[in-house]
């Protein structure tokens, strides 16, 4: 099993570059949460308050985004780095209906931790981290803590199943890449290996969208389909 706590997420300063270039390193990351924001509305948004459970939340900018949808959301965050909770309770210090829990989804498959149920579970950039077989573990324990009807949603990296496709969703990233640095006048030679980085991190466990969607209809989710793609940036999920 991958250790949270000997990854890099556990380094405060890979955290924080990764915070302030994520509109960069992530392909479409604002029309990302739109999208996110624009399932909510459809499938989620009545009148009755809704509960909201965060898996790997960062910063918070995730929670933060669904609250300028609907301000009456109670949510559980949950990260393993304290640091990174830290920072999503600054984000969110005017909203009073936050839980945080620093927790590796490690942790969370070895003991209830989350004790309630929720309308909607959504995981960003996190999920990757875990293994086929972990994957396999970790879906149906977001099936158990979802409401019956509850959804869940995972904006998270994929692996292509081809390797020609894989090198051609490597080109469309670093091709994105590119053009966000030249309209930012960014020269900055950080961003140059990203890609090669992200191959090589052991971190880094992508699996294919059709196996992790196969995995959420072994779980017992319905209406299983992914609802955006660009290379390998996706976002899928289904409903309990």
């Amino acid at each position: 099993m991958s250790d949270f706590n000997t990854s890099r997420w556990k380094d405060s300063a890979f955290a924080q570059q990764y915070r302030d270039n994520a509109d960069v390193y992530i392909v479409e990351r604002q029309r990302l949460f739109e999208i996110m924001k624009s399932f909510y509305r459809f499938f989620i948004l009545d009148d009755k308050p809704k509960n909201v459970l965060d898996l790997g939340c960062g910063d918070g900018i995730i929670t933060a985004e669904l609250l300028s949808v609907d301000s009456s959301i109670s949510a559980t965050l949950v990260d393993g780095s304290e640091d990174m909770l830290n920072r999503a309770k600054d984000r969110l210090n005017n909203f009073s209906n936050m839980t945080y829990i620093q927790a590796s989804f490690q942790d969370m498959l070895k003991a209830d931790l989350v004790n309630r149920q929720f309308d909607l579970a959504v995981s960003s950039q996190a999920i990757h981290h875990l293994n086929l077989n972990e994957k396999k573990q970790f879906y149906p324990l977001i099936h158990t803590c979802l409401h019956s009807g509850g959804y869940f949603l995972n904006i998270d990296v994929t692996i292509a199943p081809t390797s020609d496709l894989e090198q051609w969703y490597m080109k469309l990233w670093q091709e994105w890449m590119d053009d966000k640095l030249m309209a930012t006048g960014n020269t900055d030679a950080t961003f140059n290996d990203i890609i090669q980085r992200y191959k090589s991190l052991s971190d880094n466990r992508p699996d294919t969208l059709d196996d992790q969607l196969a995995v959420l209809r072994e779980t017992g989710f319905v209406n299983v389909d992914c609802f955006y793609k660009y290379g390998i940036f996706t976002v899928f999920g289904g409903r309990k």
